[in-house]
């Protein structure tokens, strides 16, 4: 058996072998197959797909390639949240503090930027001093001490999605069911944890086009999970639009701030991030039966009584990282050094017609290019890069304009912005 000879069969869409499929995950993990040859395969898969089975298999295989953490331990189900990516989302930070505050522990294990969507890491890195790698250890105390933890994954956990994700940000592979229903699947499995919800986004912002495809996405994804013993659920949601007013990994922090402090609370994030903290809370030890309206009401009551903010914060603090630049008023003084300094550079402009085309994948390739993203897996993200939302098309009256401010290290990279991606919209 060779991995050329197991490529050839992907291309002529012959079924792949479990002891295929186990060939190809060890030779990813120990470094014995090289990228080249691992990146043909993922087109290949790309391409021609792999059946139902064939993903089961490769998603087993992959959390089997390391550590499965034990979370027996923490004496009670813990839930996990998984969104297949979207331009904007912040919603693990948002809606982990939410559920710890009502009793719920959430656990995730997050990814960084892929393509031009965000990943959690990424962001909380934004925070000065924030740590995203814990041990197994330090991730079942964090469960157990704060009710919250969304941590890098660790080498030990699922180690070839961690070397297929880099490979496929970089080698447009990203948007292939098997591809992403083994990747996300493969880390919950290893994780441990009893619930889990997916959020699987669909629109020209995300990797399922069309809802039909992400239907099929999460329903695979639950079946691979049920059939693991996991309790599953799925939410569909619609990413045509960016999620929220920020864009950017330190932007998206400090919206989420201003989301548990209920000082901004944009209302299509709003919106999703109370449907997966019901479907959430639904699959915990925590649901009494309680209707939706409740729990939206349950929702709004750590926010405003400040005990999900607190949660964030503790969270925060024991992970190394400081919010104190992030808070109000240091917040703009902060923002006011940068830029005097030269370090950073925003522009603020007004679109003035055909907002209507202003979709969340041109948003995130316009964020992408200022310096939020990678292009390369190696790339260094710009954590300050990003877009500013000053108001949504459905905030709106009269003639109002949309306005927009951009943000980035590099003065260069927001004029080619306005000459490139904006540019209809300006003129």
């Amino acid at each position: 058996m060779n991995i050329i000879d197991i490529i050839e069969k992907v291309k002529r869409r012959e079924k792949l072998s479990r002891e295929d499929i186990r060939f190809i995950v060890n030779g990813v993990t120990k470094g014995i197959i090289p990228d080249y040859q691992t990146s043909a395969l993922l087109m290949a898969v790309c391409i021609n797909g792999l059946d139902d089975d064939e993903t089961t298999e490769l998603t087993l295989a992959m959390a089997e390639s390391g550590d499965m953490l034990d979370l027996s331990s923490v004496g009670r189900p813990v839930v996990d949240k998984h969104s297949t990516g979207g331009i904007g989302d912040k919603t693990t930070i948002i809606l982990g503090p939410i559920l710890a505050a009502l009793g719920v522990p959430v656990a995730k294990m997050s990814g960084r930027g892929l393509g031009i969507t965000g990943g959690t890491i990424d962001k909380l890195e934004s925070i000065p001093g924030f740590n995203t790698e814990v041990s197994n250890d330090e991730f079942i105390k964090l469960i157990k001490d704060v009710g919250f933890v969304a941590a890098a994954q660790t080498i030990s956990l699922a180690p070839a999605d961690k070397i297929l994700y880099a490979l496929r940000d970089v080698t447009g592979t990203v948007d292939s069911i098997p591809l992403i229903a083994s990747s996300i699947m493969s880390k919950k499995l290893a994780l441990g944890t009893n619930c889990i919800v997916l959020d699987v986004k669909y629109g020209n912002g995300a990797f399922m086009k069309d809802y039909d495809n992400a239907k099929k996405l999460a329903d695979i994804m639950c079946n691979i999970g049920r059939n693991a013993g996991r309790k599953m659920s799925a939410v569909l949601s619609d990413m045509n639009q960016p999620l929220g007013y920020a864009i950017g990994n330190r932007l998206e922090i400090e919206e989420a701030i201003d989301y548990l402090t209920d000082k901004k609370i944009e209302k299509g994030l709003e919106k999703v991030i109370n449907e997966l903290c019901i479907e959430m809370y639904k699959l915990s030890d925590k649901y009494a039966g309680e209707d939706e309206e409740t729990l939206k009401q349950m929702i709004r009551g750590v926010i405003e009584d400040g005990s999900a903010f607190d949660v964030f914060k503790r969270f925060v603090e024991i992970r190394g990282g400081n919010l104190e630049t992030f808070i109000s008023p240091e917040r703009e003084k902060h923002y006011e050094e940068l830029l005097s300094s030269g370090r950073l550079f925003k522009k603020e402009i007004e679109l003035s017609k055909d907002i209507d085309q202003l979709s969340a994948e041109l948003v995130g390739r316009a964020s992408l290019m200022l310096g939020a993203g990678r292009n390369k897996k190696d790339d260094a993200i710009d954590p300050y890069a990003g877009i500013l939302f000053l108001n949504k098309p459905d905030d709106l009256k009269n003639d109002e304009m949309l306005k927009l401010v951009l943000y980035s290290g590099d003065a260069g990279k927001i004029e080619e912005v306005l000459q490139t991606h904006l540019k209809m919209f300006i003129e």
